[in-house]
């Protein structure tokens, strides 16, 4: 089966980035503009989540044949350190992820004005009452089941056509109790292209928390990939032991028989 270019790949992770960024993320000052003073709710925590859930479902349909539709660095980073895609094409990929998500708040700004920067852009920050090692620990745990659900949804031997349905309605799942802690970010591409977008247009940047929420997210990924590839590990272990033993009956019996 013909291949896409590596070019062809980085414009669709960026494409796609932008998408997630500007329907997600939007979706939270939208919702935050049309309530205007009215307290948060529940409900329009759904909204939101349901937003991030359908721009991730509909780009893996759209572009997943294309670039595997990644469209977040800690994913990228964990499938290269489990060997499922080359280092040499991670550079690449996290440059367009981020260049998409820069572009995906951009267009958030263009489409609902500087309203949107007034009410917080929704760049990802920490909760009230929350600090760094509680923030930590709910991204890393975010992004752990994010990329667990990747990792089992792209597996040749999971029900085929489903990927982008198991890890949108995961990320929807993500963003419920996450979001109250740290907005959920669970990418660092969502947490980077906000956070500068805001800064050109002098929103209010927490820029001392970003390694906070880079470094959970790229472990908690990895962490997620090498568990799955761990437990794979076994049962090809034990695949190629039933294997052996089935190679080696026949011989026996010739044995026997001689």
């Amino acid at each position: 089966m013909e291949e896409n270019t590596y070019p062809q790949k980085l414009l669709a992770e960026m494409l796609g980035t932008a998408v997630l960024v500007f329907i997600g993320v939007g979706s939270v000052p939208a919702t935050l503009i049309v309530g205007g003073d009215a307290p948060f709710t529940m409900a329009q925590l759904g909204m939101i989540s349901l937003a991030f859930a359908t721009a991730v479902i509909a780009m893996v349909y759209a572009i997943g044949h294309i670039s595997g539709c990644q469209i977040n660095p800690a994913i990228t980073l964990a499938l290269a350190a489990t060997k499922k895609m080359p280092w040499r094409d991670v550079p690449g990929y996290i440059a367009a992820q981020v260049a998409g998500a820069v572009l995906g708040a951009l267009a958030i700004v263009g489409v609902l004005g500087k309203k949107a920067v007034d009410v917080g852009l929704g760049i990802a920050a920490y909760g009230t009452g929350v600090g760094a090692g509680q923030a930590f620990f709910a991204e890393a745990i975010g992004t752990f089941i994010l990329a667990f659900i990747v990792f089992g949804a792209i597996d040749r031997r999971a029900a085929g056509g489903f990927a982008g349905l198991a890890i949108g309605l995961g990320v929807f799942a993500i963003i419920i109790p996450v979001a109250p802690a740290t907005a959920a970010s669970i990418n660092p591409a969502r947490t980077l292209g906000p956070m500068i977008t805001g800064e050109l247009f002098n929103g209010t940047v927490h820029w001392d928390q970003l390694p906070v929420y880079l470094a959970a997210e790229v472990i908690g990924a990895i962490a997620a990939g090498v568990l799955y590839t761990a437990l794979n590990a076994h049962r090809k272990a034990a695949a190629a032991t039933a294997a052996e033993n089935r190679a080696a009956q026949p011989a026996s019996a010739e044995g026997a028989l001689s």
